[in-house]
């Protein structure tokens, strides 16, 4: 028996204060967890020792057959006392490798153990805190279902002694959102053809997201037609079909078009217009050698000086004035090349030669009319 005894007492494994040992969960209460170490009696880790975040059970910690690496926090073999800390031995290693996160940029993995007044809590064996502003790159109003989430962070501030530790999730959003826009700029190239979603509306523009980076739509691309304000034309958060126009890397800027990437008027203009015709249209531009009408939204023919009037003039402005609606006749049209050539005084003889032929169908009408009605009286007379 006494030998017994002695083997007993040999293969217990010798324990200081500051020790840390492994050891197997032999009981779970609520309010703390028994562990055998290897010693001549159980160890006790009380329910504030078990992580850095509060616990309500001991039970959501450990289960009974779990193995765990403990601390020694106080030894009295008087009293049978051997207090146990798992919180410490997971602290200290935490620590370390989280220090080492900070240094090198890394992220890490956590789980939102909390939702608290301004921001969230998780564990990583010891607690860390995610301010509200730190969380989102946008304003985020509620976070009750971020509870549970898994995020991906950066340690941001961190300080041991003051068992301080402050991430962002937003860090790791930003750093992604520049990596994207690199990538997109270094692949860009004019001519392309992408969709985009319209982000910012301002009094020269839009800027629409082509994937990470934003890129400008002046307010001269956004439509074949004349737009006074952006805001006529798009509404932030439309998905628009946009062409890059021009990428300057250097300065991350981006020239696109919505325009053209739509049929523009002097494409259209053929299955509307014909030479021949006779339209109305509007005076936009006078110049000493004619006049530019458009004849179609956002086509103008020149009606050379030559074509204005019947009569000899020195200036287009002689007879005509800016904003003046007119007829004119088409001569020429080459939309490929956004040529149409147009006449004012043809069009005013084709007028005139028409009413001349309306006239000429209404005296025909009347003779007839007059030798059907006088007819048979004439006849007589002779």
């Amino acid at each position: 028996m006494v030998e017994e005894m002695k083997s007993e007492m040999a293969e217990v494994t010798p324990l200081n204060r500051g020790d840390v040992v492994k050891g197997k969960v032999i009981k779970v209460e609520d309010h703390q967890v028994l562990v055998d170490v290897n010693y001549k009696f159980d160890g006790v880790i009380p329910i504030s020792e078990l992580s850095s975040l509060h616990v309500e059970k001991a039970s959501d910690v450990l289960a009974e057959g779990d193995e765990v690496e403990v601390k020694v926090m106080r030894l009295n073999d008087e009293e049978d006392k051997l207090i146990l800390s798992k919180k410490a031995v997971d602290a200290e290693r935490a620590w370390e490798d989280l220090q080492q996160k900070f240094e090198s940029g890394e992220t890490l993995e956590a789980e939102v153990a909390d939702v608290v007044k301004g921001g969230l809590v998780v564990d990583l064996g010891v607690r860390g805190f995610i301010p509200a502003s730190l969380v989102e790159r946008h304003f985020v109003e509620d976070f009750s279902d971020y509870k549970g989430r898994q995020l991906t962070l950066k340690v941001i501030e961190i300080d041991a002694s003051k068992n301080k530790l402050i991430l962002s999730r937003k860090a790791v959003l930003d750093e992604e959102q520049e990596r994207k826009k690199v990538e997109t700029l270094n692949s860009l190239e004019a001519g392309a053809i992408l969709e985009g979603t319209v982000q910012r509306i301002t009094d020269f523009g839009a800027f629409v997201d082509i994937g990470g980076v934003d890129g400008l739509v002046h307010v001269s691309e956004l439509a074949w037609h004349r737009v006074e304000h952006p805001a006529e034309a798009l509404s932030e958060g439309e998905k628009v079909k946009v062409k890059v126009l021009k990428v300057d890397t250097a300065n991350e800027r981006i020239s696109l078009s919505i325009k053209e990437t739509q049929k523009g008027p002097w494409d259209q203009v053929s299955d509307v217009l014909n030479s021949g015709d006779i339209v109305e249209g509007t005076v936009k531009r006078l110049v000493s050698f004619g006049a530019f009408v458009e004849v179609y939204e956002g086509v103008e023919g020149l009606v050379h000086i030559s074509q204005i009037s019947h009569r000899h003039i020195s200036t287009p402005s002689e007879v005509l004035e800016e904003g003046q609606t007119v007829k004119v006749k088409i001569l020429d049209m080459q939309p490929e090349q956004k040529r149409i050539s147009l006449s004012i005084k043809d069009a005013e003889q084709e007028e005139e030669r028409q009413e001349m032929e309306t006239m000429d169908r209404k005296n025909d009408g009347l003779n007839v009319t007059l030798g059907d009605m006088f007819g048979d009286q004439l006849r007589r007379l002779k």
